[in-house]
């Protein structure tokens, strides 16, 4: 149980969890914690970028050609969601939970009826093939890519986030709405904007996460669970921790269910609740004025 092959390969498994976390748990912490909107209909953007992506890769054979699809898809349903409906009831929580969760809702029924109710994951043959391999010890090149995908986008919203105009224009737009606006910027269109970010995040968590695991009815909800268990912990609008949260829990996750499965859910949940207590804004999470 301590050998060392086996420690590797679970800490190379909460890895490549914590990086499928991250695509999920970044788009929303962006949202929730910049735009101040409980999106819980986050879920069900990272199911419909699974299942599309999963048609198109199966069509096709292309996984690049099938995320753009996905992400596109997804997009423009965020867009649809953001200005159709939450633009109407923005800065309201209760309606924007209450209105998302309906979406979740819709959005899951809608998958079922065009999608069915198996499980359905990426054709092997759109994955990368084959292991690496270290003396005794072989894994998957495929999650390996998942986390190297993880960490080249964390690095660009890290750098977008701090280094940018779009970025500066986001956290003024959220510290005084009013003076950016002011200043003859259309704050509502940059916060859609951010919306549809988060989204296309989510889509390209589904869409290569579906090489990891299925893609079936309900998990809109338990990967929207685990985004915001990430999110509590790491600290709403930080990209930073939306990455530490990511590999804390994806570890937890796989050392748990390897060596106490009957309480993996427990082991998950206590470093959240310790967080809560200890520091409830979260580890990097900036107190709000």
């Amino acid at each position: 149980m301590f050998e060392p092959v086996f420690l590797l390969q679970q800490v190379l498994n909460g890895l490549s969890f914590g990086a499928l976390l991250f695509l999920l748990a970044s788009g929303l912490t962006l949202v929730f914690g910049l735009m101040s909107i409980v999106n819980m209909a986050h879920g069900a953007f990272y199911m419909i970028g699974g299942y599309i992506g999963v048609v198109v890769a199966t069509l096709t054979g292309n996984l690049l050609l099938a995320v753009l699809v996905a992400v596109i898809a997804v997009s423009v349903t965020a867009l649809i969601v953001e200005l159709v409906l939450l633009r109407f009831v923005r800065g309201q929580e209760l309606p924007e939970v209450l209105l998302t969760i309906g979406v979740s809702f819709v959005i899951a029924d809608l998958c079922l009826a065009v999608f069915g109710g198996d499980p359905q994951n990426l054709p092997s043959e759109v994955r990368i093939p084959g292991a690496l391999a270290l003396g005794g010890f072989a894994y998957p090149w495929y999650r390996i890519f998942v986390i190297v995908v993880a960490v080249a986008i964390g690095i660009g919203l890290a750098l977008v986030q701090s280094r940018t105009r779009i970025g500066a224009t986001v956290r003024a737009g959220v510290d005084d709405r009013e003076m950016i606006t002011a200043m003859g910027v259309n704050i509502s269109w940059v916060f859609t904007g951010m919306f549809v970010v988060g989204a296309a995040l989510a889509a390209i968590g589904g869409t290569i996460g579906a090489g990891m695991q299925s893609i079936l009815p309900g998990v809109q909800n338990e990967v929207l669970l685990y985004a915001l268990v990430v999110i509590i912990i790491g600290g709403l609008g930080s990209v930073g921790g939306a990455a530490i949260g990511s590999v804390l829990i994806g570890l937890i996750d796989a050392f748990a269910k390897a060596w106490i499965p009957e309480l993996a859910y427990f082991t998950i949940f206590l470093p959240m609740a310790l967080v809560l207590v200890l520091r409830p804004r979260g580890l990097f999470g900036k107190a709000t004025s």
